[in-house]
């Protein structure tokens, strides 16, 4: 049976050797954003998955993000979940956050409106009309994602936007804030902490952390490995991690390795396959967290998204 299982792993590892080499590849990159032409903001409109080298990433612009339906997966500094119907997410100055293209599959569409908290100068953001924009700029720093009602309001304007001449889209931008502003079905994601939005030592410890899960999440992953590498004690480590993250090590690396089999679920590997691959080595266990994290199994999950794909 040792045998077996060692055999279907090696298998995995050999027909899933592209599929996996990508997700090795991620790593934090800043981002460099160039205003539109004829634009002190920049607004993309994708309607495929576009490919670039930012995965893991980082700028000093806040980035509105809208996804008119949908699911994929929401890594925003030390927030990690899924969506499915689609998402509306305000991010503010350099926090982390994975690409909303990372793993996706076409059919796919992506509306992104990126600005300077500069962009018009301090002293305009200060007027007392736009107190709930500051308002709303300040609670971007821990990410805010929108519920359906304003993710279609605001959709709707962020449309309009992509075919608007640059006056009238900058007005258009202005209600966009405002309506964000106000908006009463908004989740404060907790995604910022001290480190995670900012350069410095807390910010590198925690990447380094979170790189090496990126590079072992198919094995087994020790705590006293990542101890060690993060300079503290076990109980330490255990206690930082749980502030980082709001997850124990445990959580989060299982959280992790379903969030890798969705996307090897896309491809023709058996389930059996999936499992080894992602770094579960028990198929049983596998099955079970799948559903515990993801409200279904992995068999009914894949027939799901490749009915979506037809």
């Amino acid at each position: 049976m040792q045998i077996h299982m060692l055999y279907l792993a090696e298998l995995s590892r050999k027909r899933l050797q592209n599929a996996i080499k990508a997700l090795f590849l991620m790593k934090l990159q800043f981002e460099n954003i160039q205003a539109s032409t004829g634009s002190s903001f920049t607004l993309l409109h994708h309607t495929s998955v576009k490919e670039s080298g930012m995965v893991w990433h980082h700028h000093p612009e806040y980035e509105l993000v809208f996804i008119p339906s949908g699911g994929g997966r929401r890594h925003i500094g030390k927030h990690i979940s899924r969506f499915e119907e689609g998402e509306l997410v305000f991010i503010g100055p350099n926090l982390p956050h994975l690409s909303f293209s990372y793993g996706r599959q076409d059919p796919y569409e992506q509306i992104v409106l990126q600005l300077r908290a500069d962009m018009m100068g301090e002293a305009f953001w200060q007027l007392p009309e736009l107190m709930p924009v500051q308002q709303l700029f300040a609670r971007s720093h821990q990410g805010l994602s929108f519920g359906a009602e304003t993710r279609a309001a605001v959709g709707a304007a962020l449309r309009e936007m992509t075919t608007q001449p640059s006056f009238q889209r900058l007005l258009t931008l202005l209600q966009v804030l405002q309506q964000l502003a106000q908006a009463p079905d908004v989740t404060v994601l907790h995604a910022g902490s001290s480190g995670l939005g900012r350069y410095g030592k807390e910010k590198e410890r925690f990447n380094q952390i979170y790189q090496y899960v990126q590079l072992h999440y198919n094995h087994d992953i020790e705590v006293r490995e990542l101890a060690d590498l993060a300079n503290l004690s076990v109980p330490a480590f255990c206690s930082y991690f749980k502030k980082m993250t709001g997850q124990t090590l445990t959580d989060f690396v299982q959280e992790y390795r379903v969030n890798q089999a969705c996307l090897l679920l896309l491809t023709d590997a058996t389930i059996t396959e999936v499992s080894y691959a992602s770094g579960f080595n028990n198929l049983s266990h596998f099955n079970k967290t799948f559903r515990k994290i993801t409200g279904h199994s992995p068999s009914a999950y894949r027939k799901q998204k490749m009915a979506e794909l037809v």
